[in-house]
C-alpha cells in the first residue's frame, strides 16, 4: 500500500525548525489548507519521506500521487491549486516582480541565514555572513514603511519568505539597535499577528520568542 494511500491526501513532511519549512506552513494556513504535517528530524529522517523522495530534503509535500520538493516549487504549486486567497498578483509584471523578489531573498539573505541556523565554519565566515545580512536589513529597512507588507499593498508569498526569517532575528544574533529596527518593527507586528502566521508556527518557533 503506498504512502498516499495510508495517510491523509495531503501529507507535508516539516523541518519544525527551518525558515523553508516554515514558509510553506504559512502558505497552507493562509489558504486554510486541510494538511497532515509531520515533524522530521533532519537528522534522523523516515524512511516514509525517502521512500517519495530520494533526495530526503525538506519541505516536500505529497497531494495524492504528486510528490513536490523545493519551497519555492511547494508555495506556488499551493497558490495555483487553491486560487483563494491569491498570494502572486493577477498580472504578469507584478507576479515576475514577486518572484524576482522570492529569488533575491533567496540569494541575498537565505544561504546567509543557512549558515547562521548552522553555526557550523570558521568564526570570521560566520561573522562575515551576519554581518553581511544585518546590513542588507538595515538597507531595506524604509522599505517596510512604504506599504502594509513587503513592497506590496496586499500579502504574497514574499511576506512567507520574510516572515520566517524576521522571526527568527534573536535566533541569528544580528544585534540590531531600535534605530535600525524601528522602520521594520510595525511590518513584523502587523504579520506576526495574522491568525495564519501563528497557526503555522511549531513548538519549536514559538519557543524562539520566548
Amino acid at each position: 500500500m503506498s504512502l498516499s494511500t495510508k495517510r491523509a491526501s495531503m501529507i507535508l513532511f516539516s523541518d519544525p525548525e527551518n525558515h523553508y519549512s516554515h514558509r510553506v506552513r504559512m502558505v497552507l494556513r493562509e489558504k486554510g489548507v486541510t494538511v497532515e504535517i509531520i515533524d522530521v528530524d533532519p537528522s534522523n529522517k523516515p524512511e516514509d519521506l525517502l521512500e517519495v523522495n530520494p533526495y530526503g530534503t525538506l519541505p516536500t509535500l505529497l497531494d495524492r500521487d504528486l510528490v513536490l520538493y523545493q519551497s519555492t516549487v511547494i508555495m506556488e504549486y499551493l497558490d495555483e491549486r487553491f486560487p483563494h486567497p491569491p498570494l502572486l498578483p493577477v498580472y504578469p509584471v507584478a507576479r515576475a516582480q514577486c518572484r524576482l523578489l522570492m529569488h533575491r531573498i533567496e540569494v541575498d539573505w537565505s544561504e546567509k541565514v543557512d549558515l547562521l541556523v548552522l553555526g557550523k565554519g570558521r568564526e570570521v565566515a560566520l561573522e562575515k555572513a551576519r554581518k553581511e545580512l544585518r546590513e542588507s536589513l538595515v538597507a531595506i529597512a524604509p522599505v517596510f514603511a512604504d506599504r502594509p507588507f513587503f513592497m506590496s499593498e496586499e500579502f504574497t508569498l514574499v511576506d512567507c519568505f520574510v516572515a520566517p526569517i524576521l522571526w527568527r532575528l534573536s535566533v541569528l544574533d544580528l544585534n540590531l539597535t531600535n534605530r535600525q529596527i524601528k522602520p521594520i518593527e510595525r511590518y513584523m507586528k502587523e504579520v506576526f499577528e495574522r491568525d495564519a502566521f501563528r497557526e503555522s508556527l511549531t513548538e519549536s518557533e514559538e519557543e524562539m520568542h520566548d
